[in-house]
């Protein structure tokens, strides 16, 4: 509990956080989208006078006021409150807190169909200070309370260590909260239609984004004048509908990286709604950037915290997981030793081998077989059909273990290439790198490593099968003996009708091996 003897320890926490609510003033007197989402329709006019409101303290503290918007016309209209301390809502009833003695200016704004916008000013004046309205657990768990002079600093829930932990809570919610289906949490970063305040459509898996920088993105919270101070290395990320407009944005499908070197910032809470909001000053974002500055707080533990974002561009739902800097961590890292472990698979029942398909068109699966006639007369086999994406394959990673190429260095299959396929026109091409344009009656099989992430083709071995007859099945070997000595392979990748190029085709295997 922060009494009145602590008055000297927060002289300069007044006077920062007085300059932080100027800022605040400033950022939301800018945003006249507050009413974009209001169909005005007839156009009409308000007058200052028919701005009407209620406020009064409640019973927790006199420093806490309820403000309700009374305005009653014929006239269509939607309107924003902004309470002067950082909270901007467009709830009728909205709580406003002010912990600092002092004065402060809350505004009720309308908007009309015919663009006007009408303001009535709120005086507001506070003669003690009451910090006990920040000794709750919606601030201490944020910031780490008081006594915690640096604050407390969270990052995204990389590993998703946090995922199902929040999944379980907020799948137990009853209303008057939104009903949330815990299975729709599915990683640190993801998205839903808009009001399901969950992931239905994508949910990042653990480190699924390491390729960018954000998991080095640090966002410490700070009670103490309400600071918010993030640290990044140089890019921010978001959608590219939205921040497209921002310094060296760069697009990445639906998302962008831009210019963004972080900095310091404040931060208001409002807990008056069926969720806490979180709102931050200037151009502060955690971490991902759709559209907003406003955040739900769907979930908040002294470890952990979920924040939904609204993104009204795109009518999205994304919710992040966060947890402390120090939890953050993901699981040990398994050893591989090699080990001579034979694999087969026929597709003719389960399926034995976890294939997993990259860029894969969606006819791809097991399927009849096309020719049941010798050498290959089963009745399952697997279709792959090449996409007009340029780097197709289907791959295979051992779990706990590497080849061992002494003895089981061979991969056999019975191949089926159509000729059907369009193997004469020119496609595009990745770059200039890519000497082949054309679809090719060919199959390709790699062993990689696959510590190496992206960068696994640049130790890998490979065969590669030219020229291949079509319309018949083929029994093909790869023999790998080569490269017996290698220790470091544990995946098998796939590719028929070579890489580089966005020509599609259909091509069938059965029968798949590796033994000695």
């Amino acid at each position: 509990m922060i009494t009145l003897k602590n008055k000297n320890k927060y002289e300069k926490y007044i006077q920062i956080r007085l300059w932080a609510m100027l800022a605040l003033v400033v950022m939301t007197a800018c945003e006249p989208q507050e009413s974009d989402d209001y169909s005005l329709g007839v156009l009409g006019t308000i007058s200052l006078e028919e701005i009407t409101y209620t406020k009064a303290t409640t019973e927790r503290s006199g420093n806490e006021i309820v403000f309700t918007n009374t305005v009653n016309t014929k006239v269509p209209y939607s309107f924003v409150w902004d309470l002067g301390n950082g909270v901007t809502s467009k709830s009728k009833t909205v709580t406003g807190q002010y912990p600092e003695k002092g004065d402060y200016t809350a505004t009720l704004t309308v908007y009309t169909a015919d663009g006007d916008a009408v303001s009535k000013v709120i005086p507001l004046h506070f003669d003690k200070d009451d910090f006990s309205l920040l000794d709750i657990p919606l601030y201490n768990n944020l910031t780490g309370g008081a006594s915690a002079a640096n604050g407390k600093t969270w990052v995204f829930d990389r590993y998703n260590n946090f995922t199902k932990e929040v999944a379980e809570a907020v799948g137990k919610y009853e209303s008057p909260k939104p009903t949330i289906v815990g299975d729709d949490i599915k990683g640190h970063i993801g998205l839903g239609p808009v009001g399901t305040y969950a992931q239905n459509w994508w949910g990042a898996g653990a480190d699924e984004k390491n390729k960018w920088t954000m998991y080095d993105m640090k966002f410490t919270f700070i009670q103490a004048g309400l600071q918010l101070k993030i640290e990044t290395e140089g890019k921010g990320y978001g959608r590219w509908a939205i921040a497209n407009g921002k310094p060296g944005a760069v697009q990445e499908g639906e998302d962008t990286s831009f210019d963004y070197a972080g900095g310091s910032y404040n931060f208001a809470l409002d807990d008056s709604g069926v969720f806490p909001q979180l709102t931050l000053t200037g151009d502060a974002f955690l971490g991902y950037y759709c559209g907003t500055q406003t955040y739900d707080i769907i979930y908040q533990t002294d470890e952990v915290m979920a924040l939904r974002v609204l993104n009204t561009t795109e009518n999205q739902d994304w919710v992040f997981i966060y947890c402390r800097e120090d939890l953050n961590v993901g699981e040990p890292p398994i050893v591989k030793t090699p080990k001579v472990i034979p694999l087969t698979e026929n597709f003719e029942k389960d399926e034995i081998l976890n294939f997993i398909a990259q860029d894969m068109g969606d006819k791809s699966g097991v399927v009849d077989n096309p020719a049941p006639v010798p050498v290959n007369e089963s009745n399952k086999v697997y279709r792959y059909q090449k996409s007009d994406s340029y780097y197709s394959n289907l791959s295979f990673t051992t779990k706990d273990y590497t080849f061992d190429l002494t003895t089981q260095n061979k991969i056999r299959m019975k191949v089926f290439v159509p000729s059907y396929n369009d193997y004469t026109t020119v496609a595009n091409v990745a770059g200039e790198w890519i000497t082949i344009n054309q679809l090719q009656k060919q199959i390709v099989v790699k062993l990689q490593n696959s510590d190496m992430g992206d960068n696994a083709w640049e130790t890998q071995a490979e065969i590669t099968k030219k020229d291949l007859a079509t319309d018949k099945w083929l029994e093909i070997e790869f023999d790998f003996s080569d490269v017996k000595d290698r220790q470091d392979f544990d995946r098998i990748v796939i590719q028929f009708g070579a890489e580089g190029h966005a020509a599609p085709g259909i091509f069938f295997f059965d029968d798949f091996s590796f033994k000695e």
